[in-house]
């Protein structure tokens, strides 16, 4: 009997095993979790929504979110792990712009123009 009860104990503790692996280890198909963003590299809007603003590959451009016009384009370059550095053009105005920011969240990029102007860009989904 002891033979037996040993190998019964087995087969409950391997099957219970078993099963607690495949719940932590299967479940519904769901598609895998978007990585994190890095530096500012995505959108951007302005707080008052009015210009939305794409980094990418150290090129940035900024169009009106309403007409979709381009506003500004040129580039950036991470100068730190929070820090960058915006430099382009005003499309309007034909004028050069530069700008520091600061990475504060994943979400918010705090900047300050070269007049010293500050404005807030928050990331968009």
């Amino acid at each position: 009997m002891t033979i037996a009860r040993k190998v019964l104990s087995m087969g409950v503790a391997g099957s219970f095993a078993m099963m607690l692996a495949a719940c932590t280890t299967s479940g519904p198909d769901q598609p895998p979790m978007a990585a994190a963003p890095k530096g500012v590299e995505g959108s951007w809007i302005d707080a008052k929504g009015t210009g939305l603003s794409t980094f990418t590959g150290g090129k940035f451009t900024t169009v009106a979110t309403d007409t979709g016009q381009k506003l500004a384009d040129g580039s950036y370059t991470m100068t730190g792990a929070t820090s960058v550095e915006i430099n382009g053009t005003s499309l309007i105005r034909q004028t050069p712009v530069s700008f520091n920011c600061l990475l504060i969240s994943t979400s918010q990029l705090n900047c300050t123009s070269s007049s010293g102007q500050n404005f807030v860009l928050t990331r968009r989904a």
